[in-house]
């Protein structure tokens, strides 16, 4: 009976928990070092990416690292201003999903919600539905341009937001959700060292509305993220 049970459990490893065990392998390996798919709990990058978006993201945008750490081998590129990239918080170790509003050498300053860079003002434009109401606050929507990149953006109706100005050092980056009178980003926790930020999000994969008993938002999914 004894001999039995062993040759059982023998072929249970052998067909089963060894197979599976490789698979998550195979699969934690490719999700830490190559291509990611990351849940948005918050509203900090409103109206760019929402609550409930699933956004994919290029672990191989930036560096090629050892799976399951963050060491990098490789250095690909560096992050542009503009992107939309995932790293970890210097203040507490989350996963955040923010901008990268100024690279090395960059001169940054908010002044009365106005972003400057290097001197000169961001251009703003209208858009439709300019004037929201999200989580019981008015909001201002509008298409933010720095250095021919646009995306939208969402003020506050009040107050001035007014930072800085600072310089970004080298190698660090100054980092800022879209959605700039609710997101906790350099303004709070300083520049964010290169070695933190660990891919670009590129795409949205799904979308469901917490609000809403998590209905899919459909013309959402596969959408590309800028």
């Amino acid at each position: 009976m004894r001999f039995e049970w062993k040759e059982r459990l023998k072929a249970f490893w052998r067909d089963w928990v060894r197979p599976g065990l490789v698979v998550v392998l195979v699969l934690g390996s490719f999700r830490s070092a190559v291509a990611d798919w990351n849940d948005v709990p918050s509203g900090s990058m409103r109206p760019t990416i929402l609550e409930g978006d699933r956004v994919c993201v290029n672990r191989l945008a930036y560096d090629l690292r050892v799976p399951f750490t963050t060491w990098s081998i490789w250095r690909r590129g560096n992050p542009a201003r503009g992107d939309i990239v995932v790293l970890l918080s210097p203040a507490d170790g989350r996963l955040l999903v923010k901008r990268v509003v100024g690279v090395p050498g960059d001169e940054l300053e908010i002044r009365k919600q106005l972003l400057f860079v290097n001197g000169e003002r961001a251009r703003y434009e209208p858009v439709d539905s300019e004037l929201v109401r999200v989580s019981g606050r008015l909001q201002f929507f509008a298409e933010e341009t720095v250095a021919g990149r646009s995306h939208l953006v969402a003020r506050p109706t009040r107050g001035d937001l007014s930072f800085g100005p600072v310089s970004v050092p080298p190698d660090s980056y100054f980092i800022m959700g879209d959605n700039r009178g609710n997101s906790f980003d350099s303004r709070h926790w300083g520049f964010a060292p290169r070695s933190a930020i660990l891919g670009r999000a590129v795409a949205i994969a799904l979308s469901v509305d917490p609000s809403r008993s998590y209905r899919p938002r459909w013309e959402r999914f596969f959408s590309g993220l800028s």
